[in-house]
């Protein structure tokens, strides 16, 4: 399970109406691995000049990877919290993520970093099973 999803949460998904603000709290709960991550790349974003903010670092366990895999490849949870930092996420493979400023996802930085070819170029035998 990728959520530990509090009962008042479930219920208001029943309801048909969730407050995202609850959502993004349950992941940083849930996925804290990834949440920090892309908290702390939020914040390098704002601090600085550069056209985005990127992970290289592999995590330290499996664990953590799980983690980071769940948050971004699920569209509900990548996009609230988007919303959420007010970035634009962007994923290469199990640990590279960057963040962009939304009005920056339309460059040419966020165009090369989720280009085939950036992709091809950030392979390596240590990536091939995670």
């Amino acid at each position: 399970m990728s959520l530990d999803v509090s009962p008042e949460l479930l219920a208001q998904a029943e309801a048909g109406e969730v407050d995202e603000a609850a959502f993004v709290d349950t992941v940083r709960l849930s996925l804290p691995y990834a949440y920090d991550m892309i908290a702390g790349l939020t914040t390098a974003l704002a601090a600085g000049s550069a056209p985005f903010a990127d992970n290289t670092e592999p995590p330290a366990s499996e664990a953590e990877r799980g983690q980071l895999l769940r948050a971004l490849s699920s569209d509900a949870i990548r996009t609230s919290l988007e919303r959420h930092f007010d970035v634009r996420l962007a994923f290469q493979n199990c640990h590279r993520v960057a963040v962009f400023r939304p009005a920056d996802a339309r460059s040419a930085a966020f165009r090369d970093f989720t280009s085939v070819r950036s992709q091809l170029l950030n392979q390596s035998p240590e990536l091939r099973d995670c």
